[in-house]
């Protein structure tokens, strides 16, 4: 009788993992039936194969010997590349959009996520080359040297060779528990260095898997769009393209700022604001959810006294335990903060960042004119002025609608630092792009958000095609691409036109 007892709560366990694997099969094998998830899926591979220019290989890369030894070291192997690159960029685009009507009708999400994720896990890291930085960085902590006191020049070899020549002669800008994760990773990879790199898309990977479970149950929760939450933020090429392709570590802090959303919603307010300083442990910005933390199940609504002392106690309380596990794990992991000394590391590229790009013009200016040591103060002088109004804009925005919409301050405050920082990559709007869908934007701001996603993307395949001296193919794709834009606005607004509600609610 004991062991009937005993082995049926087994069957029972093993009937309902056998029946759950089934029905993901069941949705795999769904999505695949899907025309547009197999142009996006071909779009990816694509985008895989076309990547392997010089334009993106470092010159250790393992990929190099075949491809001279099949004499594929050439200018037009490199345009052949770039035309690879632009058409899977506008196959992905177009899949988007063709997808938005039927998901969740016809095929759930998350497959989408999977299938298009495919053809990168193997591939060299995609418009960027952050992630052999990350591997270099790892490679120092297996030497026992602190990448906050040591670039990561101080190891010549196949490691530093992989990374972006700026990034050799800076130290490190992430907190102690990346860098402990890229030690690990250059460890499971066997100190090779090509693998060390691919193997950072383990935690994107997770990240991601993080963002597509939890991001439109917090949209159910919330009563926003959960059609519009799947569509812009799980299957949205920039996050298969830079998450998962750039393998950025900024996947695993948003997976794991999703997850402590999450379990603020399930009003688990210690784990959730532990959880917050695990993710600011992984990348800064993270911190800033203390804030939706605190308030979400518990909206500052008034000034009165009562309301502003309990708001501002959970949110003491909320900042403070962050910042705690912050320091704890920086402790713990013996490097200490020296990030510190390295926050300006990122503006020393021009990016698309608004106040150092005006800045970088207007010095460039001022060089022509005989005054180097000007254009150089009105540059910091522009960068200081966009740090200032970010944190003017944040305040702002924490004492008006953040008081009764956390999620959406921490939406539009991310939206703001990447903009008023001093440098603006892609995947850093990324941050408060997943997110905003959960802010119930309207058809403007919706429209806009997806405008400015296609022209990222259009600008990285084109970025592609200007390194490999191919600048008509990148002229050519921005024009199929923005076509498609146009037509896809215009068949949304024949849509609400009819009568439709769209994903936009």
């Amino acid at each position: 009788m004991a062991v009937t007892q005993q082995s049926r709560p087994s069957g029972i366990r093993r009937d309902y993992w056998r029946a759950r694997f089934a029905g993901w099969r069941a949705d795999v094998a769904r999505a695949w039936t899907h025309h547009p998830v197999r142009r996006g899926l071909l779009g990816s591979a694509l985008i895989a194969v076309g990547s392997l220019t010089p334009a993106y290989l470092p010159q250790n890369s393992p990929w190099w010997e075949p491809m001279r030894a099949l004499g594929l070291d050439n200018w037009w192997t490199n345009a052949f590349g770039t035309a690879l690159v632009v058409t899977g960029v506008a196959l992905l685009v177009e899949a988007w959009f063709k997808l938005r009507p039927s998901l969740y009708h016809e095929v759930k999400h998350w497959p989408i996520t999977l299938l298009w994720s495919l053809p990168f896990l193997l591939a060299p890291p995609i418009f960027s080359h952050d992630a052999y930085a990350y591997a270099a960085e790892g490679w120092l902590l297996r030497n026992g040297l602190n990448p906050y006191d040591n670039a990561i020049s101080v190891l010549p070899g196949p490691f530093a060779d992989q990374a972006a020549w700026l990034w050799r002669y800076t130290t490190a800008m992430y907190p102690p528990l990346s860098l402990e994760m890229f030690h690990g990773l250059v460890a499971i990879a066997g100190n090779n260095p090509y693998w060390s790199a691919v193997a950072m898309r383990i935690p994107a990977l997770l990240g991601v898997g993080l963002i597509a479970y939890f991001l439109p149950r917090i949209a159910l929760r919330m009563g926003a769009d959960v059609q519009m939450t799947a569509w812009f933020s799980t299957v949205n090429p920039l996050v298969i393209i830079d998450l998962v392709g750039g393998a950025h570590n900024d996947a695993l802090m948003m997976g794991l700022v999703v997850l402590a959303l999450w379990l603020a919603f399930q009003g688990r307010f210690w784990w959730a604001a532990i959880l917050v300083g695990i993710a600011a442990c992984i990348k800064q910005p993270a911190i800033l959810a203390f804030y939706p933390v605190a308030l979400i199940g518990h909206p500052w609504r008034t000034f009165h006294w009562r309301d502003t002392s309990r708001a501002l106690l959970r949110l003491t309380l909320s900042l403070a335990v962050s910042i705690a596990t912050f320091v704890a794990i920086s402790l713990a992991s013996g490097l200490g903060f020296g990030w510190v000394y390295a926050a300006d590391v990122p503006g020393k590229v021009v990016t698309l960042a608004p106040f150092t790009l005006v800045g970088a013009g207007l010095k460039l200016l001022l060089d022509s004119l005989g005054q180097p040591a000007a254009g150089q103060v009105v540059m910091d002088a522009l960068r200081y002025l966009g740090l200032a109004l970010t944190v003017l804009g944040i305040g702002w925005l924490a004492l008006t609608v953040g008081r009764r919409r956390p999620v959406s301050f921490l939406s539009w405050s991310y939206l703001i630092f990447a903009f008023g920082g001093i440098a603006l990559n892609s995947w850093y709007l990324v941050w408060g792009g997943l997110l905003l869908p959960l802010t119930r934007p309207t058809e403007r701001i919706a429209g806009t958000a997806v405008a400015v996603t296609t022209v990222l993307l259009a600008y990285e395949a084109g970025n592609l095609s200007w390194r490999n001296d191919a600048v008509a193919l990148g002229f050519a794709g921005l024009a199929v691409i923005l076509v498609m834009l146009y037509r896809h606005d215009q068949e949304r607004k024949l849509h609400l036109a009819a009568g439709g509600t769209g994903a936009d609610g």
